[in-house]
């Protein structure tokens, strides 16, 4: 029995998903499927232009999915398989959600052929706060502080 089979299938159902839902004009042509014990649990795909949020690419809309189906913020046990390499924003989702291991098909410099270019965001991350292009600004501080602080002596808290 190939090992690989599954794998590739619900890879083709994430690529399949990035297609369909592209064409029905919902947005890029990204998807991304979340299995569990073998079976699809959540899918997703890019509705950036469609919901007019910056933030709807696949893998987000997909872990917001799964969390809700599984009433968790743990996908913990859970695999993601994405039509693309994940940007930085969707691998942090991706991270913050505990997915056991990412498949994905292409690459961010497939990504890049085509216009969607996230290296800049990858070269940004690193930079200090004072070199990034998006000004940055610290105010506030002591006032914020105080809900940290809060925060950190919250008996009831749900740690994350």
């Amino acid at each position: 029995m190939c090992q690989n089979c599954q794998s590739e299938d619900l890879m083709q159902h994430a690529i399949n998903l990035s297609i369909e839902k592209m064409q029905a004009g919902f947005g890029g042509p990204f998807g991304a499927i979340i299995v569990k014990d073998g079976e699809i649990i959540a899918e997703g795909f890019n509705q950036v232009t469609s919901s007019n949020d910056p933030t709807a690419h696949a893998e987000v809309t997909a872990i917001r999915e799964a969390c809700k189906k599984l009433d968790t913020f743990d996908l913990n046990g859970c695999e993601i398989y994405t039509s693309c390499e994940p940007c930085p924003m969707c691998l942090s989702a991706i991270y913050w959600a505990r997915l056991d291991k990412i498949y994905y098909a292409n690459t961010r410099q497939d990504a890049a052929d085509i216009g969607f270019d996230d290296d800049f965001l990858y070269r940004e991350i690193p930079k200090p706060l004072e070199k990034r292009l998006i000004p940055c600004e610290q105010v506030g501080h002591e006032a914020g502080i105080r809900a940290f602080k809060l925060w950190q002596d919250k008996p009831d808290k749900i740690h994350y």
